[in-house]
């Protein structure tokens, strides 16, 4: 390798090769999109290989590409891993690092505040990025696009580490004054007679309330399906509609406005909320402190639990 090969070519290589975009690759990376594609064009001469050619409206990676990919993501990783060993003292205060964050809307508005509060008073120099959860693929923390993916647990694989924040449970959000919280009271009858706006990323129109309603013989309409909270409550504060919030969001919003929430008239499971990493980053003092951060933000929510 020639003495004047710039490493950090090797950080974009990999950024480009696990995106298969040039966008998402500075995206990934916090960089212009000018920037990261002078360093194909840079990658491109010092590998003698195009690594990304265009196909139709999308780029596609070049066999030689392919072959690189792995190895690529490992010498990142490892990189990363001499740069940062593992060791028992950790001074936050002197920590330099950028933390990507995988959490839906409504974790991040409920306490993204706080845990960019937390990290500002003890580890200045820390950077946080949090980033939406299209879904639960666990194949952003395998290769290490995020160091945190936040939620429900779905199928993560065996891998993967877990660790329970707190548990929570849905409320229904009407506006002030709707017709619902008026005598005789709100009957389960009464709920599912209401139209409904549904929060869903994938335009899912059911979900376990449905199930609840349907065991006892009732179906509620949903109106609306929208992929946010705070776009279902808006509706929910302009018109009759009855929304579906995490109360632990609800809780946390600063703005409720003239909004008013109310146990559901049936019974329904609670929800786990947990934080998930990988085992590489498991002994990582970096990690480690970020992952009693985000605990102990969560922990009022929640019966004390065991640090990780």
């Amino acid at each position: 390798m020639p003495t004047d090969t710039d490493l950090n070519l090797l950080f974009a290589l990999n950024a480009l090769l696990s995106e298969g975009s040039v966008a998402k690759a500075a995206e990934r990376l916090g960089l212009s999109e000018s920037a990261m594609s002078r360093a194909l064009a840079r990658l491109r001469e010092s590998t003698g290989d195009e690594l990304l050619v265009r196909a139709g409206r999308a780029m596609v990676l070049t066999p030689h590409a392919l072959a690189l990919r792995d190895r690529a993501r490992e010498l990142v990783q490892e990189s990363r891993a001499v740069l940062h060993p593992a060791g028992a003292d950790l001074d936050p205060r002197t920590l330099q690092h950028l933390f990507t964050i995988r959490a839906n809307d409504g974790f991040i508005e409920g306490f993204a505040h706080q845990l960019v509060a937390r990290a500002a008073h003890e580890a200045p120099a820390v950077r946080l990025r949090f980033a939406p959860k299209p879904n639960k693929d666990v194949r952003p923390l395998r290769e290490g696009l995020i160091d945190l993916d936040i939620g429900v647990l779905g199928e993560s694989g065996p891998e993967v580490r877990v660790q329970a924040l707190f548990r929570d449970h849905f409320v229904a959000v009407v506006r002030e004054g709707h017709p619902l919280l008026a005598a005789p009271g709100i009957t389960v009858e009464r709920y599912a007679a209401c139209d409904h706006v549904v929060t869903s990323r994938h335009g899912r129109t059911e979900g376990p309330v449905d199930v609840a309603l349907a065991a006892i013989g009732l179906v509620r309409n949903a109106a609306v399906v929208v992929p946010s909270f705070s776009t279902a409550l808006s509706i929910a504060a302009a018109t009759d509609m009855v929304a579906l919030i995490p109360s632990s969001y609800f809780e946390h919003l600063r703005a409720r406005g003239t909004l008013h929430s109310f146990p559901l008239p049936m019974p329904t499971e609670q929800i786990t909320v947990s934080q998930m990493w990988h085992p590489r980053l498991d002994r990582d003092p970096a990690h480690r402190w970020l992952r009693s951060v985000v605990l102990e933000v969560c922990r009022p929510l929640n019966e004390p639990a065991k640090a990780p």
